[in-house]
């Protein structure tokens, strides 16, 4: 080993101390870390004109006990009352439960939080039991003009979360995540939704052995955050698995749902389809919490065959080349693959690093055959269903790939893709306590305007220097795609709030939709009313008023509903 591969970086490696702030800003587990390889480390040093010494001394790395001085927004006598709905263990007032649920993971969460900023905190923490319990806190939370929030897995990136006005916190993690039928007729599950991605999906494959049924199942909705977030959450903001190709969104998958709302309870039936005037269920996806709160859910299962899955990957010349291939295989009426990830040049020479193809025969064959860094571009994916069907759609695109100038570079790529699809946000701890950031910004697109709005966006982001803009679409559709842009800078906080509301600016200004699976939240809603109008901005304030006419729900600019004018950006389009 060279000498300058000797040095060690000092990657943050022990649990974080109980109820400490890095103990809520941590990613997933609080005993796992994935840190940046060789290639990667260097990458990172040489991209902000870093030094190893720079890697030595983590910087506000939170280890300290979560202690602030901000009193409960409810009283007594409301807390009092809450303890007799469901228990005094299932109420929490101390510091760190209060905190724990006021932010989520958005990078801004993550600088007040290594800051110690403790702001916008619910009174209270409840731990509804049941249904029944909750539908007694809203009617009491109602009468009382108490405002009311939901935290489910707590990975929302959009301040969906966030007690802007304070009241009290339903968290739905303690009791409300079970698993309520499973039906192999109807090819159904009823879950509640407090429950994580990984109980779900072991369940569904473990079907036979659990409920005895005939086949194992999954539901297809793979997230990055999937081991992390809550089936509600999914629901609740629109959310798109990465397998979103082939199983598609979580709307795609609500067969019906119950929420308790001030007004009382709304239930959907669970059949296939109807034609009973507007949907129901679609006004209540993506409702983030403002109309009422989910309780139970039933989503579509399939069947479970992973033994069918087929891999791929491919490295096309250019950008354009490999969109039209996209598009092509979308719209080529063989079937769609399951995974579908298209990364353009800036993304593919990283990720070229992160899954350790660089100097590898791959990596010297493309260069021999002409595929050139800052360039190429990485198609990888998979297919799902039967055997036969996974293999006429890999055929299928191994054809149309060829067609546009594509290498295969075998499925092995893929295969690295997936084992770290779950793990990679572990990185952002790692750089940031070094001074490196990384945020994320997505987009809906369609096919005439995608080359249009990736060039637009990451305009503006290359307008900063020494800053990372790598872009992919990762949920593919005939109509169009969505466009996912991960920005790597060195910035302070003040500095990445104005540069997170330029990359928004560029994205409504260059036509796309403002979000296409992370939702609204209260963070990106100053831009809705620019994205979809004001007269249908208006049809979700209508709605709200009938749920919800006392405003206690979620309050506090959640989708634009109560939000001031003066705080909207209704950046002109190009």
């Amino acid at each position: 080993m060279s000498r300058k591969d000797s040095f060690c970086p000092g990657w943050y490696e022990d649990i974080p101390p109980a109820a400490s702030y890095r103990r809520i800003f941590k990613w997933g587990g609080i005993d796992k870390f994935k840190h940046p390889n060789r290639r990667l480390y260097e990458f990172i040093k040489e991209t902000f004109a870093m030094k190893d010494e720079d890697f030595r001394e983590l910087h506000n790395p939170g280890l300290e006990e979560v202690s602030y001085n901000v009193p409960p927004t409810v009283s007594n006598e409301n807390i009092a009352t809450f303890k007799k709905i469901v228990g005094n263990e299932n109420v929490k007032i101390d510091d760190f439960s209060r905190l724990e649920v006021a932010y989520g993971k958005t990078t801004y969460d993550i600088f007040r939080l290594r800051e110690k900023v403790a702001e916008n905190l619910p009174g209270a923490v409840i731990c509804p039991r049941d249904k029944e319990d909750i539908s007694e806190i809203i009617t009491y939370c109602n009468k009382e003009k108490i405002p009311v929030y939901v935290f489910g897995g707590g990975s929302s990136v959009t301040r969906g979360v966030e007690c802007v006005k304070g009241g009290i916190t339903l968290d739905m993690r303690t009791h409300m995540k079970r698993i309520l039928k499973l039906s192999e007729k109807n090819q159904t599950i009823t879950v509640e939704p407090g429950i994580f991605g990984p109980e779900l999906e072991n369940s569904l494959n473990r079907a036979p052995e659990l409920f005895g049924t005939q086949h194992a199942y999954t539901c297809g909705h793979f997230p990055q955050s999937f081991e992390y977030s809550s089936v509600g959450g999914w629901v609740v903001t629109r959310g798109a698995g990465q397998n979103s190709t082939y199983y598609g969104k979580i709307e795609d998958m609500v067969v019906c749902q119950e929420y308790v709302t001030p007004i009382g309870t709304i239930k959907t039936g669970e059949y296939p389809a109807s034609a009973t005037g507007p949907s129901i269920d679609q006004i209540m996806i993506g409702s983030e919490g403002a109309y009422g709160v989910l309780v139970s859910v039933t989503l579509k299962v399939c069947r479970y065959n992973p033994g069918n899955t087929r891999r791929f990957s491919f490295i096309f010349k250019n950008w354009n080349d490999a969109v039209d291939a996209t598009r092509e295989v979308m719209q080529g009426e063989f079937g769609y693959p399951s995974a579908f990830r298209l990364s353009d040049p800036e993304e593919t020479d990283v990720a070229m690093k992160l899954y350790g193809v660089e100097g590898t025969v791959i990596d010297r064959m493309l260069k021999l055959r002409g595929y050139k860094p800052g360039k190429k571009c990485l198609l990888l994916g998979t297919a799902d269903g039967s055997r036969e069907f996974t293999g006429l759609v890999k055929r299928n695109i191994r054809r149309i790939c060829r067609i546009y100038g594509a290498m295969y570079t075998t499925g092995l790529i893929a295969g690295k893709w997936e084992q770290g699809r779950f793990t990679d946000p572990y990185l952002r701890e790692d750089l940031q306590d070094f001074g490196v950031i990384i945020d994320t910004l997505e987009c809906a697109v369609n096919w005439e305007q995608i080359k249009h709005v990736h060039s637009c966006v990451r305009a503006y982001c290359k307008s900063r220097p020494r800053t990372v803009c790598m872009t992919h679409g990762s949920h593919f559709y005939p109509q169009g795609a969505n466009l996912y842009f991960i920005f790597i800078g060195r910035m302070d906080k003040d500095e990445f709030i104005g540069y997170h509301k330029g990359i928004l600016d560029a994205i409504q200004s260059s036509g796309a939709a403002m979000s296409h699976h992370h939702g609204i939240g209260k963070l990106f809603a100053p831009w809705l009313e620019g994205q979809i109008g004001t007269n249908e901005l208006n049809v979700f304030k209508a709605l709200k008023k009938h749920f919800d006419p006392s405003n206690i729900m979620n309050p506090g600019g959640t989708l634009a509903l109560d939000m001031p004018d003066a705080e909207k950006r209704l950046t002109k389009k190009d």
